[in-house]
């Protein structure tokens, strides 16, 4: 009488986790391409929040004023040098969302005639490829046109942005 048999032979199971190990070895570099675009996403989502307030900041007020995230500074009548300075039009005490998750900070600069919002990504609790690097939106008043540059690799670099 035949045996039957029962189970799985060794060097199937060896193929089984040969394909697994295979699978995972393609798998876990595109998981961290995802991961990183994702984490990339919340630099694109701030600064395109500060889109509209930039570009009418901008229509109200001069360049320095409407390009700056500096907080006010407040009279100081004991030394008259130092007057008030109103809080820049990008500051965060305008309750505009200069940090995130991700994002360490956000600075406005003026760039000639432009304004430059740049996003930097922290350097500790987001994926490698993106730690410390920058992702920038140069404002052109005179066009009203926006362009994106960051410093990030092409394989997470947002499509729409050009490299630094």
């Amino acid at each position: 009488m035949k045996k039957v048999q029962q189970g799985f032979t060794l060097i199937e199971l060896m193929i089984v986790v040969a394909i697994i190990g295979i699978l995972a070895a393609v798998a876990l570099p595109a998981y961290q391409d995802y991961t990183a675009r994702a984490q990339a996403s919340e630099g694109m989502t701030l600064l395109g929040g500060l889109k509209i307030p930039t570009s009418e900041a901008l229509s109200n007020n001069v360049l320095a004023q409407a390009c700056s995230t500096d907080a006010s500074v407040d009279d100081d009548p004991a030394t008259p040098a130092n007057e008030a300075v109103p809080a820049g039009a990008l500051a965060a005490e305008n309750n505009l969302v200069l940090t995130g998750k991700y994002v360490d900070s956000i600075a406005a600069s003026v760039d000639g005639a432009n304004c430059a919002l740049e996003a930097t990504f922290k350097t500790t609790g987001v994926s490698d490829k993106l730690s410390g690097k920058l992702l920038r939106f140069t404002y052109n008043p005179a066009n009203g046109n926006w362009n994106c540059t960051s410093d990030m690799p092409e394989a997470i670099r947002p499509k729409t942005c050009s490299s630094i």
